[in-house]
């Protein structure tokens, strides 16, 4: 644990020093922010050809079965310590990375295809030929993306909670979906919308409000949710905005195995959404959980099987 606590400590100042600008934006106070006991997963760090930084997190057995996630919408690259359990004990190698934005350098006007070519360079950089694919809520899109534009190196891809395309014939994509209502109305609109939301969720946590998103009484639920607020109002932005543009590649010709998992009670990514990729991405399979837009652990560790095949 002290090595552990040690290598983290490499990185923790630069996101300290980075959270007291987003704190400032945020207007909130440090104490408020951060606990100070909390550790960090260790961070990883990628240069990419255009210059920016990418930075991830790696979970399981170094031995384990290649798997690069995608976080949702707000999210991080860090994990709480119940899921990082539940990637060791399905003999997983999974490779979570901030996408620009979330941590990692931003890449403003990006589209969801975008992700395909970070992906292939943190699967290059550590040395994975093929490698399986899985995204949560705002994350799904960025897997299928992955599967779509790289179908030589990604061998299985599940999405949970994910959405259709925006413009998908016959869905009303910003009338099913209060987050796309407000991205359409631009950046200039959106940013203070989600600073204020950001500001609401930091001081729930801070109150101890039992019920909020960042007090489900998992551990490690309420510093994730600190530092996802914190370090990724500029990817929640943009991953809004992209996600309500063409995404830039055709699900059609998603040739690796699919799996979509959602919940029976999901509020916030409607069933539509669910039976369009179901009857739209071949040979998609359905995997229901009960619950809400978060499946429990059982659920969870039911898709990491699946991953496996």
């Amino acid at each position: 644990m002290t090595a552990l606590i040690q290598r983290c400590q490499l990185w923790w100042p630069a996101l300290r020093a980075g959270a007291n600008r987003q704190v400032a934006v945020l207007g909130l106070n440090d104490r408020m922010a951060f606990d100070e006991t909390w550790i960090p997963p260790q961070t990883h760090e990628l240069g990419t050809p255009d210059g920016r930084v990418l930075r991830y997190c790696l979970y399981g057995p170094a031995a384990g079965l290649p798997v690069i996630a995608h976080h949702g919408t707000p999210g991080t690259r860090w994990e709480r310590p119940d899921v990082i359990q539940a990637i060791e004990e399905a003999g997983l190698r999974v490779l979570l990375h901030g996408r620009p934005g979330f941590g990692s350098t931003r890449q403003p006007g990006r589209v969801v295809a975008d992700v395909a070519e970070d992906v292939r360079l943190l699967a290059d950089a550590q040395g994975w030929e093929q490698f399986t694919v899985t995204g949560f809520s705002g994350g799904g899109p960025h897997a299928l993306a992955c599967a779509g534009l790289l179908p030589d190196r990604v061998i299985r891809c599940s999405t949970v909670a994910g959405i259709a395309p925006p413009d998908t014939p016959g869905l009303d994509f910003i009338g099913t979906l209060d987050w796309a209502r407000d991205a359409s109305q631009g950046e200039d609109l959106l940013r203070p919308d989600l600073q204020r939301r950001g500001r609401e969720v930091l001081a729930e946590i801070e109150a101890g409000v039992q019920g909020s998103i960042g007090r489900s009484g998992k551990p490690g639920r309420a510093e994730r949710m600190r530092a996802t607020c914190i370090e990724g109002l500029d990817g929640w932005i943009d991953d809004n905005l992209a996600l309500i543009r063409p995404w830039g590649f055709d699900l059609g010709k998603i040739a690796a195995p699919l799996s979509i998992w959602y919940g029976s009670e999901d509020e916030n990514t409607t069933r539509e959404h669910t039976e369009w990729l179901l009857a739209n991405v071949p040979g998609a399979e359905r995997h229901e959980y009960p619950g809400g837009h978060d499946p429990e652990d059982a659920d969870y560790r039911r898709m990491l099987a699946w991953l496996r095949g």
